[in-house]
């Protein structure tokens, strides 16, 4: 980045770019400058005069010419840039030295404020959306920072947007490692950062005041706890499933309470999935609730678990069956971890990228059904685009009375055999992955349930459950879901990519059929 990056507000019609620049301008002590509006008064006529005039090819020279000059000439400040100046390949190079900021805005939002109106490129809905959804990745590709805008992300007070409450933390990127991005997580609960990027770890910076209390298992504490000093305290957990148990809870906060840890103190979750739900959970309880940064260093924890505040453990009858729900006060997912992963660790947290590719359908999922190797230096991009999918779903529907269900698909099956099997059988992904395959038969979707079992076993994953696993006890496992509802067990559904169904009742012959067909070369 230059010496004194500007922020720089890109985004579709309808974001509020030029309201935000002022308000980050306000807030920060700089010069705020509207690109729209310099276009405007420079050539003495509107955008959409300019258009009628002159046709789109030549409004978007000018464009291109007046946005990198701005950007070449700025010294900090704030900058609104039109929301097609992202089109041109010169201006995503000169927005390289500056902290990007995307304002992202849905379809529906976006038509509710603009549409209808005068402007040029937002005359019929439909074409709106497809534009959206074509510039959509651009915005994507040069964004440092993601922060979702509209009226459901107001504070619960009304006062302030998102984005005031994500500056602070936007202004963390320019002293990060290069290539850090950040998310800015919203939901009904509440909002926090997440920070995607190589060596945060070792940056030497924190996101959060106050003592820290670190949570993980040996394994992983030993590898990176010391990058996280100062430490108050460390609480060592056994690896793997088992120790996610109220057992184990009762222990580790007990250990936080002989440590002196208090109210003004937070909890870190270091490790992954299993050592994120525990730590969660311990510190939405210990003394009626502390806050908590996830710090996950699995592929299956930086891709989905590490986001949306769901804490639990387990009971002999069921995964998860007792938890509760508690954001994170911040999220740092440092990818250069994902190295120390052996081989089958990283294969099975691919199944949840898989999963979130199978879900968002469009570019994720091409991008995930075509990775021929894992290579942990080149996921990057696939830990940002999960995280940011399941921070939009857990945006919509927090506390799982809807569309946060799908993000069980695979789930469902997936759990059953991890409880049949004592979680000792399977690692978490590699019971999801056999669970996708049977949602997938259920889905009557047989073509990319053969496309799913072959990217499964490219990857070395299991494609069949071991027959030591009685499937009598994988269905019994099933009716004890804690999904369940006086009407059974809702499955998500999924016949073809991007287009998932939630609360799914099935017949138990096809269940049955389906779990069995998992025993079958």
């Amino acid at each position: 980045m230059t010496a004194n990056p500007a922020i720089v507000l890109i985004g579709f019609m309808g974001a509020g770019k030029s309201t935000a620049a002022e308000m980050v301008a306000t807030k920060t002590g700089v010069e705020a400058v509207d690109s729209d509006a310099l276009f405007e008064r420079r050539f003495g006529m509107t955008i959409d005069e300019f258009f009628a005039a002159h046709g789109e090819e030549e409004f978007r020279r000018h464009e291109e010419a007046l946005a990198t000059e701005l950007l070449a000439d700025a010294d900090g400040g704030a900058i609104a840039l039109g929301g097609g100046s992202i089109l041109s390949s010169k201006v995503r190079e000169a927005l390289g030295g500056h902290l990007v900021v995307w304002l992202k805005v849905g379809p529906a939002e976006a038509w509710r404020r603009v549409g209808e109106t005068d402007r040029p490129l937002a005359r019929r809905q439909e074409d709106f959306y497809a534009l959206l959804a074509e510039r959509t990745p651009l915005y994507e590709s040069v964004a440092d920072a993601v922060v979702p805008v509209g009226e459901e992300t107001l504070s619960p007070d009304g006062q302030s947007h998102s984005l005031e409450r994500a500056l602070p933390w936007i202004r963390w990127l320019a002293q990060l490692p290069v290539e850090t991005r950040m998310l800015w997580a919203h939901s009904a609960g509440g909002s926090y950062p997440v920070f995607v990027g190589r060596g945060l770890l070792e940056a030497e910076w924190w996101p959060l005041g106050g003592r820290r209390f670190c949570i993980s298992d040996s394994t992983v504490g030993d590898l990176y706890a010391e990058l996280l000093a100062p430490l108050a305290g460390r609480v060592k957990v056994e690896p793997g499933e088992t120790a996610k148990t109220m057992a184990g809870a009762e222990r580790a906060l007990r250990e936080l309470a002989r440590a002196g840890m208090t109210r003004e103190d937070h909890v870190v979750a270091l490790g992954g999935g299993v050592v994120g739900d525990l730590a969660g959970f311990c510190a939405h309880t210990y003394q009626r609730g502390v806050p908590v940064v996830q710090v996950p260093t699995t592929l299956v924890a930086q891709v989905d678990s590490a986001y949306g505040g769901k804490t639990g453990v387990d009971l002999p009858e069921g995964k998860n069956y007792v938890g509760a729900y508690h954001l994170p006060a911040a999220v740092v997912a440092d990818t250069s971890t994902l190295a120390s992963l052996p081989a089958g660790d990283l294969a099975a947290g691919f199944v949840e990228a898989l999963k979130t590719g199978l879900l968002a359908g469009g570019a994720l999922w091409e991008r995930v059904r075509s990775i021929e190797a894992l290579d942990s230096a080149e996921l990057d991009d696939v830990v940002l685009a999960c995280a940011s999918h399941k921070c939009d779903v857990v945006a919509i529907d927090e506390r799982d009375s809807g569309w946060r269900a799908t993000l069980n698909l695979g789930h469902t099956v997936g759990h059953a055999i991890e409880t049949a099997s004592g979680y000792s059988r399977y690692r978490h992904g590699e019971a999801i992955g056999l669970g996708l395959l049977a949602a997938l038969r259920l889905s009557e979707a047989p073509e990319l349930r053969r496309e799913v079992a072959e990217i499964l076993a490219r990857h070395d994953l299991p494609v069949e459950i071991d027959p030591a696993i009685d499937p009598e006890q994988i269905l019994d496992a099933l009716q004890r879901d804690k999904k369940r509802t006086a009407a059974g067990v809702g499955f998500v559904l999924l016949a073809q990519p991007g287009s998932p169904r939630v609360g799914q009742l099935v017949e138990p012959a096809k269940v049955e059929a389906a779990v069995k067909e998992l025993y079958r070369p």
